[in-house]
Protein backbone atom coordinates (compact mmCIF):
# COMPACT_ATOMS: atom_id res chain seq x y z
CA UNK A 1 0.00 0.00 0.00
CA UNK A 2 1.19 3.50 -0.78
CA UNK A 3 0.74 6.94 0.74
CA UNK A 4 2.20 10.05 -0.91
CA UNK A 5 2.40 13.53 0.60
CA UNK A 6 3.25 16.47 -1.64
CA UNK A 7 4.14 20.01 -0.58
CA UNK A 8 4.30 22.87 -3.09
CA UNK A 9 5.16 25.79 -0.82
CA UNK A 10 8.68 27.07 -1.41
CA UNK A 11 11.01 25.72 -0.18
CA UNK A 12 9.01 22.54 -0.63
CA UNK A 13 11.78 20.43 0.87
CA UNK A 14 10.70 21.69 4.30
CA UNK A 15 8.59 18.53 4.13
CA UNK A 16 11.72 16.55 4.96
CA UNK A 17 12.19 18.43 8.24
CA UNK A 18 8.56 17.88 9.25
CA UNK A 19 8.61 14.17 8.47
CA UNK A 20 12.09 13.68 9.98
CA UNK A 21 13.09 11.89 6.78
CA UNK A 22 15.90 13.22 4.57
CA UNK A 23 14.89 13.61 0.90
CA UNK A 24 18.25 12.29 -0.33
CA UNK A 25 17.95 8.91 1.34
CA UNK A 26 15.75 5.83 1.02
CA UNK A 27 14.90 4.46 4.45
CA UNK A 28 13.54 1.08 5.51
CA UNK A 29 11.66 0.27 8.70
CA UNK A 30 10.72 -3.11 10.16
CA UNK A 31 7.10 -3.56 11.21
CA UNK A 32 5.42 -6.45 12.99
CA UNK A 33 3.52 -7.26 9.78
CA UNK A 34 6.13 -6.46 7.14
CA UNK A 35 8.33 -3.54 6.10
CA UNK A 36 7.91 0.15 5.37
CA UNK A 37 9.99 2.26 3.01
CA UNK A 38 10.20 6.05 2.75
CA UNK A 39 11.57 7.71 -0.38
CA UNK A 40 11.19 10.95 -2.34
CA UNK A 41 10.51 10.63 -6.08
CA UNK A 42 10.66 14.43 -6.32
CA UNK A 43 12.46 16.88 -4.05
CA UNK A 44 13.16 20.39 -5.29
CA UNK A 45 12.37 23.89 -3.98
CA UNK A 46 9.05 24.05 -5.86
CA UNK A 47 7.66 20.57 -5.26
CA UNK A 48 8.53 17.82 -2.80
CA UNK A 49 6.81 14.43 -2.58
CA UNK A 50 7.37 11.85 0.17
CA UNK A 51 6.20 8.27 -0.35
CA UNK A 52 5.44 5.78 2.39
CA UNK A 53 5.35 2.29 0.91
CA UNK A 54 4.13 -0.43 3.25
CA UNK A 55 4.87 -4.02 2.27
CA UNK A 56 2.49 -6.34 4.13
CA UNK A 57 3.09 -10.09 4.17
CA UNK A 58 -0.46 -11.53 4.43
CA UNK A 59 0.78 -15.11 4.53
CA UNK A 60 3.26 -14.32 7.28
CA UNK A 61 0.46 -12.83 9.36
CA UNK A 62 -1.34 -16.16 9.66
CA UNK A 63 1.35 -18.74 9.04
CA UNK A 64 1.49 -21.13 11.99
CA UNK A 65 -1.48 -19.56 13.76
CA UNK A 66 -4.64 -21.39 14.70
CA UNK A 67 -6.84 -19.12 12.60
CA UNK A 68 -5.10 -20.42 9.48
CA UNK A 69 -5.61 -24.10 10.33
CA UNK A 70 -9.02 -24.15 8.71
CA UNK A 71 -7.42 -23.55 5.34
CA UNK A 72 -9.69 -20.64 4.53
CA UNK A 73 -8.58 -19.03 1.31
CA UNK A 74 -9.27 -15.49 2.48
CA UNK A 75 -6.63 -15.85 5.16
CA UNK A 76 -4.05 -15.94 2.36
CA UNK A 77 -5.69 -14.11 -0.54
CA UNK A 78 -6.96 -10.67 0.50
CA UNK A 79 -6.49 -6.94 -0.05
CA UNK A 80 -4.05 -6.35 2.81
CA UNK A 81 -0.95 -5.85 0.64
CA UNK A 82 -2.39 -2.93 -1.33
CA UNK A 83 -5.53 -1.41 0.26
CA UNK A 84 -5.10 1.38 2.82
CA UNK A 85 -6.18 0.03 6.20
CA UNK A 86 -5.20 -0.18 9.86
CA UNK A 87 -1.84 -1.54 8.71
CA UNK A 88 -1.11 1.80 7.05
CA UNK A 89 -2.39 3.60 10.13
CA UNK A 90 0.08 1.70 12.32
CA UNK A 91 2.88 2.41 9.84
CA UNK A 92 2.09 6.15 10.01
CA UNK A 93 2.23 5.96 13.80
CA UNK A 94 5.61 4.24 13.79
CA UNK A 95 7.42 5.72 10.79
CA UNK A 96 6.08 9.27 11.09
CA UNK A 97 5.71 9.29 14.88
CA UNK A 98 7.50 12.62 15.44
CA UNK A 99 5.48 14.34 12.72
CA UNK A 100 2.25 12.88 14.10
CA UNK A 101 3.11 14.30 17.52
CA UNK A 102 3.89 17.71 16.03
CA UNK A 103 7.60 17.63 16.88
CA UNK A 104 10.28 19.13 14.65
CA UNK A 105 13.46 19.81 16.58
CA UNK A 106 15.38 21.36 13.68
CA UNK A 107 12.55 23.63 12.51
CA UNK A 108 9.90 23.94 15.25
CA UNK A 109 8.49 27.01 13.49
CA UNK A 110 7.18 24.76 10.71
CA UNK A 111 4.98 22.55 12.87
CA UNK A 112 1.98 24.87 13.08
CA UNK A 113 2.31 26.36 9.60
CA UNK A 114 -0.39 25.24 7.12
CA UNK A 115 1.08 23.98 3.86
CA UNK A 116 -0.54 23.41 0.46
CA UNK A 117 -0.59 19.63 0.71
CA UNK A 118 -1.80 16.88 -1.55
CA UNK A 119 -2.40 13.36 -0.25
CA UNK A 120 -2.72 10.45 -2.64
CA UNK A 121 -3.80 6.91 -1.84
CA UNK A 122 -4.16 4.63 -4.89
CA UNK A 123 -6.50 2.10 -3.24
CA UNK A 124 -8.79 2.90 -0.32
CA UNK A 125 -11.64 0.62 0.81
CA UNK A 126 -14.94 2.45 0.32
CA UNK A 127 -17.66 -0.15 0.09
CA UNK A 128 -20.94 1.27 -1.08
CA UNK A 129 -21.18 4.90 -2.16
CA UNK A 130 -18.10 7.10 -2.43
CA UNK A 131 -20.09 9.71 -0.55
CA UNK A 132 -18.72 8.24 2.66
CA UNK A 133 -15.22 9.42 1.71
CA UNK A 134 -16.51 12.94 1.15
CA UNK A 135 -18.48 12.88 4.41
CA UNK A 136 -15.39 11.98 6.39
CA UNK A 137 -12.80 14.30 4.83
CA UNK A 138 -14.66 17.36 3.55
CA UNK A 139 -15.67 18.63 7.02
CA UNK A 140 -11.94 18.73 7.78
CA UNK A 141 -11.29 21.16 4.94
CA UNK A 142 -10.19 18.81 2.18
CA UNK A 143 -10.99 19.02 -1.51
CA UNK A 144 -11.81 15.36 -2.15
CA UNK A 145 -11.41 13.44 -5.38
CA UNK A 146 -12.48 9.80 -5.08
CA UNK A 147 -12.47 7.73 -8.26
CA UNK A 148 -14.07 4.29 -8.14
CA UNK A 149 -11.67 1.59 -9.38
CA UNK A 150 -12.86 -1.23 -11.68
CA UNK A 151 -12.46 -4.84 -10.65
CA UNK A 152 -10.42 -5.45 -13.77
CA UNK A 153 -9.88 -2.94 -16.55
CA UNK A 154 -9.72 -5.83 -19.04
CA UNK A 155 -13.23 -6.95 -18.12
CA UNK A 156 -15.43 -3.86 -17.66
CA UNK A 157 -18.54 -6.04 -17.51
CA UNK A 158 -17.37 -7.22 -14.07
CA UNK A 159 -18.20 -3.78 -12.72
CA UNK A 160 -16.55 -1.66 -10.07
CA UNK A 161 -14.45 -2.76 -7.15
CA UNK A 162 -15.06 -1.68 -3.53
CA UNK A 163 -11.99 0.60 -3.73
CA UNK A 164 -11.37 4.20 -4.74
CA UNK A 165 -8.28 6.10 -5.79
CA UNK A 166 -8.26 8.96 -3.33
CA UNK A 167 -6.71 12.41 -3.71
CA UNK A 168 -7.01 15.01 -0.95
CA UNK A 169 -5.96 18.64 -1.25
CA UNK A 170 -5.91 21.07 1.64
CA UNK A 171 -4.03 23.88 3.30
CA UNK A 172 -3.16 22.12 6.54
CA UNK A 173 -0.36 21.20 8.90
CA UNK A 174 1.41 17.90 8.49
CA UNK A 175 0.49 16.81 12.02
CA UNK A 176 -3.22 17.42 11.32
CA UNK A 177 -3.17 15.55 8.02
CA UNK A 178 -1.45 12.56 9.62
CA UNK A 179 -3.88 12.53 12.54
CA UNK A 180 -6.83 12.55 10.12
CA UNK A 181 -5.39 9.64 8.15
CA UNK A 182 -4.43 7.73 11.28
CA UNK A 183 -8.05 7.67 12.45
CA UNK A 184 -10.06 7.69 9.24
CA UNK A 185 -8.28 5.01 7.20
CA UNK A 186 -9.35 2.21 9.59
CA UNK A 187 -12.82 3.79 9.66
CA UNK A 188 -13.12 3.50 5.87
CA UNK A 189 -11.80 -0.05 5.94
CA UNK A 190 -14.24 -0.90 8.75
CA UNK A 191 -11.80 -3.46 10.13
CA UNK A 192 -8.69 -3.67 12.25
CA UNK A 193 -6.02 -6.31 12.22
CA UNK A 194 -5.47 -6.23 16.00
CA UNK A 195 -7.41 -6.37 19.25
CA UNK A 196 -9.39 -3.26 20.12
CA UNK A 197 -9.69 -2.31 23.77
CA UNK A 198 -9.31 0.65 26.11
CA UNK A 199 -5.94 1.55 24.58
CA UNK A 200 -7.59 2.10 21.21
CA UNK A 201 -10.18 4.38 22.79
CA UNK A 202 -7.37 6.50 24.24
CA UNK A 203 -5.63 6.60 20.84
CA UNK A 204 -8.84 7.76 19.20
CA UNK A 205 -9.20 10.60 21.69
CA UNK A 206 -5.55 11.61 21.39
CA UNK A 207 -5.30 11.56 17.62
CA UNK A 208 -8.77 13.01 17.17
CA UNK A 209 -8.32 15.60 19.90
CA UNK A 210 -8.13 18.67 17.66
CA UNK A 211 -11.04 17.81 15.35
CA UNK A 212 -13.19 14.82 16.28
CA UNK A 213 -15.44 16.55 18.83
CA UNK A 214 -16.82 18.88 16.15
CA UNK A 215 -16.91 16.41 13.27
CA UNK A 216 -20.50 15.82 12.06
CA UNK A 217 -19.79 12.07 11.72
CA UNK A 218 -18.12 11.62 15.10
CA UNK A 219 -20.54 8.88 16.20
CA UNK A 220 -19.96 6.92 13.01
CA UNK A 221 -16.19 7.40 13.32
CA UNK A 222 -16.10 6.28 16.95
CA UNK A 223 -18.22 3.22 16.26
CA UNK A 224 -16.16 2.01 13.32
CA UNK A 225 -12.75 2.91 14.76
CA UNK A 226 -13.58 0.87 17.87
CA UNK A 227 -14.87 -2.07 15.85
CA UNK A 228 -18.50 -1.55 16.83
CA UNK A 229 -17.84 -2.15 20.53
CA UNK A 230 -20.75 -0.18 21.92
CA UNK A 231 -19.40 0.38 25.40
CA UNK A 232 -16.12 1.81 24.10
CA UNK A 233 -17.84 3.98 21.50
CA UNK A 234 -20.28 5.28 24.11
CA UNK A 235 -17.44 6.17 26.48
CA UNK A 236 -15.54 7.93 23.69
CA UNK A 237 -18.56 10.03 22.77
CA UNK A 238 -19.27 10.92 26.39
CA UNK A 239 -15.71 12.14 26.83
CA UNK A 240 -15.85 14.05 23.56
CA UNK A 241 -19.07 15.82 24.54
CA UNK A 242 -17.29 17.81 27.22
CA UNK A 243 -14.99 19.40 24.64
CA UNK A 244 -17.46 19.57 21.75
CA UNK A 245 -17.34 23.34 21.42
CA UNK A 246 -13.61 23.78 21.92
CA UNK A 247 -10.37 23.21 20.07
CA UNK A 248 -8.55 20.08 21.17
CA UNK A 249 -5.57 19.35 23.27
CA UNK A 250 -2.26 18.49 21.61
CA UNK A 251 -2.17 14.56 20.68
CA UNK A 252 0.09 12.43 22.59
CA UNK A 253 2.45 9.91 21.53
CA UNK A 254 1.43 6.30 21.27
CA UNK A 255 4.99 5.48 22.18
CA UNK A 256 4.57 7.03 25.61
CA UNK A 257 6.44 10.31 25.24
CA UNK A 258 5.20 13.16 27.41
CA UNK A 259 2.52 15.23 25.73
CA UNK A 260 3.04 19.00 25.99
CA UNK A 261 -0.27 19.68 27.69
CA UNK A 262 -0.17 17.09 30.48
CA UNK A 263 3.29 17.60 31.92
CA UNK A 264 4.68 16.57 35.28
CA UNK A 265 3.90 18.87 38.18
CA UNK A 266 7.32 20.49 37.80
CA UNK A 267 9.65 19.93 34.85
CA UNK A 268 13.48 19.79 34.95
CA UNK A 269 13.75 23.08 33.06
CA UNK A 270 11.51 24.85 35.57
CA UNK A 271 13.45 23.28 38.41
CA UNK A 272 16.69 24.82 37.14
CA UNK A 273 15.10 28.27 36.99
CA UNK A 274 13.46 28.00 40.39
CA UNK A 275 16.00 25.90 42.35
CA UNK A 276 17.57 28.72 44.46
CA UNK A 277 14.36 29.19 46.48
CA UNK A 278 13.23 25.53 46.62
CA UNK A 279 9.93 26.49 45.09
CA UNK A 280 8.79 22.95 44.40
CA UNK A 281 9.07 22.07 48.07
CA UNK A 282 7.09 25.19 48.93
CA UNK A 283 4.34 24.11 46.53
CA UNK A 284 4.13 20.63 48.01
CA UNK A 285 3.93 21.95 51.56
CA UNK A 286 1.20 24.42 50.57
CA UNK A 287 -0.84 21.66 48.93
CA UNK A 288 -0.42 19.33 51.91
CA UNK A 289 -1.57 22.12 54.23
CA UNK A 290 -4.76 22.63 52.22
CA UNK A 291 -5.53 18.90 52.13
CA UNK A 292 -4.94 18.64 55.87
CA UNK A 293 -7.21 21.63 56.58
CA UNK A 294 -10.12 20.17 54.60
CA UNK A 295 -9.47 16.62 55.87
CA UNK A 296 -9.40 15.19 52.34
CA UNK A 297 -9.50 11.39 52.33
CA UNK A 298 -9.65 10.88 48.56
CA UNK A 299 -7.36 12.85 46.22
CA UNK A 300 -6.74 12.87 42.46
CA UNK A 301 -3.56 14.46 41.10
CA UNK A 302 -4.31 15.69 37.56
CA UNK A 303 -1.25 15.78 35.32
CA UNK A 304 0.70 13.84 37.95
CA UNK A 305 3.73 13.41 35.70
CA UNK A 306 6.52 11.38 37.26
CA UNK A 307 4.85 11.16 40.65
CA UNK A 308 6.83 13.57 42.83
CA UNK A 309 3.72 14.90 44.53
CA UNK A 310 2.13 11.45 44.68
CA UNK A 311 5.19 10.20 46.54
CA UNK A 312 4.56 12.72 49.30
CA UNK A 313 0.79 12.23 49.31
CA UNK A 314 1.15 8.48 49.75
CA UNK A 315 2.87 9.13 53.09
CA UNK A 316 -0.29 10.83 54.37
CA UNK A 317 -2.08 7.97 56.10
CA UNK A 318 -5.27 10.02 56.25
CA UNK A 319 -5.60 9.73 52.45
CA UNK A 320 -7.25 6.37 51.83
CA UNK A 321 -7.75 6.76 48.09
CA UNK A 322 -5.12 8.36 45.84
CA UNK A 323 -5.17 8.54 42.04
CA UNK A 324 -2.59 9.96 39.65
CA UNK A 325 -3.75 10.81 36.11
CA UNK A 326 -1.47 11.70 33.22
CA UNK A 327 -1.60 11.45 29.43
CA UNK A 328 1.97 10.15 29.19
CA UNK A 329 2.43 6.41 29.56
CA UNK A 330 6.17 6.92 29.99
CA UNK A 331 5.66 9.42 32.83
CA UNK A 332 3.35 6.96 34.57
CA UNK A 333 5.97 4.23 34.26
CA UNK A 334 8.50 6.51 35.94
CA UNK A 335 5.95 7.35 38.63
CA UNK A 336 5.33 3.66 39.28
CA UNK A 337 9.08 3.12 39.69
CA UNK A 338 9.41 6.16 41.98
CA UNK A 339 6.59 4.86 44.17
CA UNK A 340 7.92 1.28 44.15
CA UNK A 341 4.41 0.07 43.44
CA UNK A 342 5.50 -3.54 42.98
CA UNK A 343 7.05 -3.67 46.45
CA UNK A 344 4.49 -1.75 48.47
CA UNK A 345 2.69 -3.61 51.25
CA UNK A 346 -0.79 -4.68 50.09
CA UNK A 347 -2.59 -2.28 52.43
CA UNK A 348 -0.58 0.66 51.04
CA UNK A 349 -0.70 -0.50 47.42
CA UNK A 350 -4.49 -0.67 47.40
CA UNK A 351 -4.67 3.03 48.28
CA UNK A 352 -3.06 4.30 45.06
CA UNK A 353 -3.93 3.97 41.35
CA UNK A 354 -2.19 5.38 38.28
CA UNK A 355 -4.40 6.14 35.28
CA UNK A 356 -3.61 7.17 31.72
CA UNK A 357 -5.87 9.87 30.34
CA UNK A 358 -6.16 13.48 29.22
CA UNK A 359 -7.43 16.52 31.08
CA UNK A 360 -9.95 17.87 28.60
CA UNK A 361 -12.28 14.88 28.21
CA UNK A 362 -14.82 13.73 30.74
CA UNK A 363 -13.53 10.76 32.68
CA UNK A 364 -15.72 8.98 35.23
CA UNK A 365 -12.60 7.60 36.91
CA UNK A 366 -11.79 11.03 38.39
CA UNK A 367 -15.24 11.74 39.79
CA UNK A 368 -16.35 11.49 43.45
CA UNK A 369 -13.11 12.71 45.06
CA UNK A 370 -12.73 14.96 48.07
CA UNK A 371 -9.94 16.92 46.39
CA UNK A 372 -8.48 17.38 42.92
CA UNK A 373 -5.03 18.89 42.34
CA UNK A 374 -3.76 20.65 39.20
CA UNK A 375 -0.25 21.64 40.26
CA UNK A 376 1.72 23.55 37.59
CA UNK A 377 -0.50 22.05 34.89
CA UNK A 378 -2.84 24.64 33.37
CA UNK A 379 0.00 26.67 31.83
CA UNK A 380 0.79 23.64 29.63
CA UNK A 381 -2.70 23.78 28.12
CA UNK A 382 -3.56 25.85 25.07
CA UNK A 383 -5.66 28.80 26.17
CA UNK A 384 -8.43 27.55 23.88
CA UNK A 385 -8.56 24.31 25.87
CA UNK A 386 -9.09 25.86 29.28
CA UNK A 387 -12.87 25.88 28.83
CA UNK A 388 -12.87 22.11 28.26
CA UNK A 389 -10.62 21.61 31.28
CA UNK A 390 -12.97 23.71 33.41
CA UNK A 391 -15.98 21.61 32.35
CA UNK A 392 -14.19 18.33 33.06
CA UNK A 393 -13.01 19.41 36.49
CA UNK A 394 -15.64 21.75 37.89
CA UNK A 395 -18.82 20.59 36.15
CA UNK A 396 -18.29 16.86 35.67
CA UNK A 397 -15.82 15.69 38.33
CA UNK A 398 -17.00 18.30 40.92
CA UNK A 399 -14.65 17.47 43.78
CA UNK A 400 -15.30 19.11 47.12
CA UNK A 401 -11.99 21.00 46.87
CA UNK A 402 -9.81 21.95 43.90
CA UNK A 403 -6.25 23.24 44.24
CA UNK A 404 -4.63 24.94 41.23
CA UNK A 405 -1.13 26.40 41.15
CA UNK A 406 0.55 28.24 38.29
CA UNK A 407 3.55 30.57 37.80
CA UNK A 408 3.24 34.30 38.43
CA UNK A 409 4.68 35.78 35.23
CA UNK A 410 5.33 39.12 36.94
CA UNK A 411 8.00 37.46 39.09
CA UNK A 412 10.01 36.15 36.14
CA UNK A 413 12.26 39.23 36.01
CA UNK A 414 13.76 38.07 39.31
CA UNK A 415 15.26 34.96 37.73
CA UNK A 416 18.77 35.84 36.57
CA UNK A 417 19.02 32.72 34.36
CA UNK A 418 15.76 33.49 32.53
CA UNK A 419 16.12 35.76 29.46
CA UNK A 420 13.81 38.76 29.37
CA UNK A 421 10.43 37.95 27.89
CA UNK A 422 10.88 34.19 28.19
CA UNK A 423 8.50 31.93 30.07
CA UNK A 424 9.81 29.50 32.66
CA UNK A 425 9.48 26.49 30.38
CA UNK A 426 9.53 26.23 26.61
CA UNK A 427 6.28 24.25 26.68
CA UNK A 428 4.32 26.81 28.69
CA UNK A 429 1.54 28.11 26.48
CA UNK A 430 0.98 31.09 28.77
CA UNK A 431 1.87 32.45 32.19
CA UNK A 432 -0.54 34.73 34.00
CA UNK A 433 -0.20 37.85 36.09
CA UNK A 434 -1.78 37.82 39.53
CA UNK A 435 -4.75 39.80 38.21
CA UNK A 436 -5.28 37.44 35.25
CA UNK A 437 -5.18 34.38 37.50
CA UNK A 438 -7.63 35.87 39.98
CA UNK A 439 -10.00 36.94 37.23
CA UNK A 440 -9.96 33.41 35.83
CA UNK A 441 -10.43 31.80 39.24
CA UNK A 442 -13.32 34.05 40.22
CA UNK A 443 -15.11 33.49 36.92
CA UNK A 444 -14.76 29.70 37.19
CA UNK A 445 -15.89 29.69 40.80
CA UNK A 446 -18.96 31.78 40.05
CA UNK A 447 -19.95 29.68 37.04
CA UNK A 448 -19.67 26.34 38.82
CA UNK A 449 -20.79 27.06 42.38
CA UNK A 450 -17.48 27.27 44.21
CA UNK A 451 -15.92 29.77 46.60
CA UNK A 452 -12.28 30.62 45.85
CA UNK A 453 -9.37 32.11 47.71
CA UNK A 454 -5.86 32.90 46.49
CA UNK A 455 -2.58 32.35 48.29
CA UNK A 456 1.05 33.13 47.37
CA UNK A 457 3.67 30.38 47.35
CA UNK A 458 7.35 31.12 47.82
CA UNK A 459 9.18 34.20 49.01
CA UNK A 460 7.11 37.19 47.93
CA UNK A 461 8.52 40.34 46.33
CA UNK A 462 6.88 43.55 47.64
CA UNK A 463 6.14 44.74 44.10
CA UNK A 464 5.92 41.57 42.01
CA UNK A 465 4.32 39.12 44.42
CA UNK A 466 5.29 35.48 44.98
CA UNK A 467 6.80 33.26 42.26
CA UNK A 468 3.84 30.84 42.35
CA UNK A 469 0.17 31.61 42.85
CA UNK A 470 -2.36 29.15 44.24
CA UNK A 471 -6.15 29.09 44.02
CA UNK A 472 -8.18 26.97 46.43
CA UNK A 473 -11.75 26.29 45.28
CA UNK A 474 -14.30 24.92 47.76
CA UNK A 475 -17.66 23.70 46.54
CA UNK A 476 -20.56 25.62 47.99
CA UNK A 477 -23.48 23.81 49.60
CA UNK A 478 -26.38 23.16 47.24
Amino acid sequence: MLLTLTNTRTPATDLGFLLHKHPDRVQKFSLSFGEAHVFYPEANPDCCTACLLVDVDPVGLVRGKSQANGGLLDQYVNDRPYAASSFLSVAIGEVYSSALQGRCNHRPDLVDQPLPLQVQLPAVPARGETGLVHALFEPLGYDVEATRLPLDERFPEWGDSPYVALTLNASATIKDVLSHLYVLLPVLDNAKHYWVGQDELEKLLRHGASWLATHPEKEFIARRYLRHQRSLAREALERLDVAEDDDAIEPASDTGETAPNDMASITPEEAVVEAPISLNESRIRAVLAVLDAVEAKSVVDLGCGEGKLLYRLLKESRISRLVGLDVSIRALEIAAARLNLDQLPPRVRERITLLQGGLTYRDARIEDFDAALAIEVIEHLDLGRLAAFEKVLFRCARPRVVVVTTPNVEYNVRYETLPAGRLRHTDHRFEWTRTEFRDWGRRVAEQHGYAVRFEPIGEADPELGAPTQMAVFEREAA
